[in-house]
């Protein structure tokens, strides 16, 4: 009985004809000749447990199957924010960034690039002028390699060791900073304020200290806060002769002050808000901006583009600035090692950031901020449900169901069952705020969803 021949449809030079080939260009008659150094005992002489290969169609029909299992935030309203946010994706953004010549993780390289390098310094240019900055780096992962990696900065550039971090910033964040400033630097948490949810100002000023080499705080908050002190955080940090690190949401500087324009010495948050959509909690990607000081930027371990001028008169080229500073160049002697990142979620915030433009910018920032007092109006109203903290806020806001003798979880199972997705529970990692929930209101939520979100609440606490 012939043994059938075939080219398996998913690995490459299966043909039988090209593997007779390959082998007798290397000298042997078949694949066994290829492990004859392998001791006999250690080969595997049955066949190995994998179960019958689907077909294309049948593959396609199984995993279709698992997707309709999600319950996705198409057909289900969102109030789920919390570092991955529900925002309007403009149509031109999906257009450009799923261009071949863009379509990659990748910064791209001078023999292949297709205007990549032009379209990451557009997106620098853009980002630097909304955060009032003059440099802004090619994308990191997200937001908490950016926060991390800033902070390093900070400590290599004051030769000190501690950090001091505000503990009202995401959970997860915190333990990324840790594992990746660990272990030459500590990280000291400063207490926020239980009634406003901003930073302690007590606190910052008892554990400021000559070893102190930055003080991190975010604008708005993890728990929606806005940081209305944060001129004098930058202050007793620069009188420490620490420096000042400030985490932002780019979005809401479109009608919240740059914190450049209040003593931040480096900004860094993450592009997910700006054209890139969930992803089922992916679409990340951080941003680090600094003013154009070669004592900051010779500490960017990422690249940077930059325009000059070439051999021909009047024209103009993009590429690598200072490129001797990263890992790239330094490899195992770089200051910190950079892989993979971002930068086609970089052109897409690009893209994002010149649709918009300044008047877009303020316009989607005023209308989150009117849903947002809308929506905290209309639940502070239900009889044991109450806004924890008081405004300002800006598209996040901290829900207490403490006197409502229900917890966070079961609300939420409920509301999920009304096809709602409710706010992030947050007694876990804030055990001290009571049955508490961070609630995500933007741009895509209309009147009807909030008010279907308040009857919800209303019918079941």
């Amino acid at each position: 009985m012939s043994v059938q021949r075939y080219a398996h449809p998913y690995i490459p030079n299966s043909a039988p004809e090209v593997k007779e080939k390959m082998l007798s260009e290397i000298g042997f008659s078949s694949i066994e000749d290829i492990y004859a150094d392998i001791p006999e005992e250690l080969r595997l002489k049955d066949k190995m447990n994998i179960p019958k290969a689907f077909t294309e169609y049948e593959l396609e029909r199984h995993v279709n199957q698992l997707m309709n299992k999600n319950k996705t935030t198409k057909e289900n309203i969102s109030f789920l924010g919390a570092g991955c946010w529900p925002h309007f994706v403009p149509a031109v953004c999906d257009e450009i960034n799923s261009r071949a010549e863009f379509v990659t993780a990748y910064a791209g390289e001078p023999y292949e690039d297709k205007g990549r390098f032009q379209a990451l310094f557009e997106y620098q240019s853009l980002v630097a002028e909304l955060v009032d900055m003059d440099v802004v780096n090619v994308p990191t992962f997200d937001w908490a390699q950016a926060a991390s990696t800033a902070l390093r900065m900070a400590a290599r550039i004051t030769k000190r060791t501690e950090l001091l971090v505000s503990k009202n910033i995401h959970p997860d964040k915190l333990m990324i900073i840790k594992n990746y400033t660990s272990p030459d630097l500590t990280v000291t948490l400063i207490e926020f304020e239980n009634e406003t949810g901003r930073l302690d100002l007590n606190d910052l000023k008892a554990k400021l200290s000559v070893d102190t080499a930055a003080v991190y705080f975010e604008n708005p908050t993890f728990l929606g806060s806005v940081e209305v002190n944060g001129q004098m955080i930058a202050d007793l940090a620069h009188a420490a002769g620490a420096i000042c690190v400030v985490g932002v949401d780019p979005i809401s500087l479109g009608v919240m002050e740059a914190p450049a324009n209040y003593g931040a010495d480096i900004v860094c948050g993450d592009l997910q808000p700006l054209g890139v959509h969930m992803h089922y909690g992916g679409g990340q990607s951080g941003f680090i901006a600094t003013h154009d000081d070669p004592t900051y930027v010779m500490e960017y371990p990422s690249r940077l583009f930059g325009i000059a001028p070439t051999e021909v008169e009047g024209e103009y080229g993009f590429g690598d600035v200072a490129y001797d500073r990263t890992s790239f160049a330094k490899r195992e002697k770089g200051k910190e090692s950079v892989g993979t990142q971002t930068a086609l979620w970089g052109i897409t915030a690009g893209v994002y950031l010149a649709t918009m433009g300044p008047v877009g910018m303020e316009e989607v920032g005023q209308g989150i901020m009117q849903r947002s007092q809308y929506a905290v109006k209309q639940l502070s109203s239900i009889p044991g449900v109450e806004a924890k903290f008081a405004a300002p806020f800006f598209k996040e806001f901290v829900i207490d169901f403490s006197q409502t003798g229900k917890t966070v979880k079961d609300i939420n199972a409920a509301l999920l069952a009304k096809g709602i997705f409710g706010g992030v529970d947050l007694t876990e990692h804030y055990p001290e705020l009571g049955q508490c929930a961070l609630y995500c209101v933007t741009e895509v939520h209309t009147q009807e969803d909030i008010d279907t979100l308040v009857t919800a609440i209303k019918n079941i606490v």
